[in-house]
């Protein structure tokens, strides 16, 4: 039961412990005699120390439970180690914080604020900076090629001129245009009409209850739908012969690289059906803000009730349906794990950028061409979030 017991014995663990709660002892004695040592102005609040000692004490206890149940080694280790590598990593963020705060409460006034903010800001900008030298390091491997030779802008020339990869460029595309504009005009559609009806929040619960899936457990669940075996709930109800929804990668009899296929379709409607439900909350939410006064002045004026949504709601509401579409066009850009799910890792032409970012840098080993995929995801994905930048600009200004 004691990991200790193999390497040093009883009496070892019996020392490890006892320093553990001597440290403990001199931890308890010597913070509050450094801290009264303090200048008065320097002194942090007793409710400050209460908190240091808890922290202290829940991490001496975790450290020796762990250390007492074999420090990872035991018949119980996965459950202890867990527990104890979480309450290590809450215990040592809290310290962290804490003691920048300190820090920062022991400069002058004029300072103190702009110091605590900071304190705050640091972490961040240092995760910040950890994200800025991968993604350079990203762009230089995409010069290079499969052997990582030097190959220029061959990577970029071939997800442009290769027919596999334009198809890959091409259904990202397409899942960026068809989801975001289905998912965002079904929103709108049943956010409008789910609130004159009875039951309001059932129907917006039931419609919202898909989003809480995750996408490989609506992958799962789509498979059976779409299966060409017996139990595939499509073949049952469609007459004639099983046929294969997610292999099929023309386009009702067309093959092009430009063009989705069959199967990349299928897949979107699951995604269609997961995002709807986000959208309808975010725009019927948007609907409820709608001043009661402009509704009835359009009214007034002649407007029948459809011109009054279209000419004086969905403008008043235009914001929340750009955030809306381009939320879910950052999403459907980014799609990765229903493709793993239900197109078989991008098999049958239903790849995009994301899958084929990591399909090329890690099970192939071309890590070149994932990294120019890479690149290319970004260049997308940036426009996109310039214009959600730009509109939380606009509403913030219209405010």
């Amino acid at each position: 039961m004691i990991g200790l017991f193999d390497v040093g014995g009883r009496g070892l663990l019996i020392a490890i412990v006892g320093l553990g709660v001597a440290a403990l002892l001199a931890a308890a004695w010597l913070v509050p005699a450094v801290m009264r040592a303090l200048p008065v102005r320097m002194q942090p609040q007793a409710s400050t120390l209460a908190r240091l000692g808890a922290g202290a004490t829940v991490w001496g206890v975790s450290a020796m439970a762990w250390i007492v149940l074999g420090g990872g080694r035991s018949s119980v280790s996965k459950i202890v180690t867990t527990l104890y590598y979480v309450t290590n990593g809450i215990v040592a963020l809290a310290a962290l914080f804490g003691i920048l705060y300190l820090i920062a409460s022991l400069f002058p006034e004029p300072f103190r604020e702009w110091f605590r903010t900071a304190a705050f800001l640091l972490p961040a900008v240092l995760l910040l900076f950890g994200l800025v030298v991968p993604a350079i390091l990203n762009v230089s491997d995409s010069f290079y090629d499969r052997n990582d030779e030097w190959y220029g802008f061959g990577n970029y020339v071939d997800i442009f001129t290769k027919d596999a990869n334009i198809k890959v460029f091409s259904n990202t595309l397409w899942w960026g245009i068809i989801v975001t504009i289905a998912s965002t005009v079904m929103g709108i559609t049943i956010a409008r009409f789910a609130d004159r009806m009875r039951g309001e929040a059932v129907a917006k619960a039931a419609i919202f209850l898909p989003t809480a899936i995750s996408m490989v457990g609506a992958g799962v669940i789509w498979n059976f739908v779409y299966s060409p075996r017996e139990y595939g709930l499509l073949n049952s109800i469609l007459p004639g012969d099983p046929e294969f929804f997610l292999q099929d990668s023309s386009l009702f009899g067309i093959t092009s690289p430009w063009l989705p296929g069959k199967n990349t379709l299928f897949i979107m409607i699951v995604v269609i059906w997961i995002q709807a439900g986000f959208s309808t909350v975010v725009i019927s939410a948007a609907l409820k803000g709608v001043p009661d006064d402009l509704v009835e002045a359009a009214k007034i004026d002649g407007a029948t009730d459809r011109q009054a949504f279209y000419k004086v709601v969905l403008p008043y509401i235009k914001s929340t349906i750009i955030t809306v579409a381009t939320t879910t066009v950052l999403a459907v850009l980014k799609i990765f794990d229903i493709i793993q799910t239900m197109g078989k890792g991008g098999s049958f032409g239903t790849s995009t950028i994301a899958n084929e970012m990591y399909e090329q840098g890690f099970p192939q080993d071309n890590e070149g061409l994932g990294a120019a995929w890479a690149v290319m995801l970004f260049l997308l994905v940036l426009p996109i979030v310039f214009v959600n930048s730009r509109n939380q600009r606009a509403q913030r200004e219209g405010r």
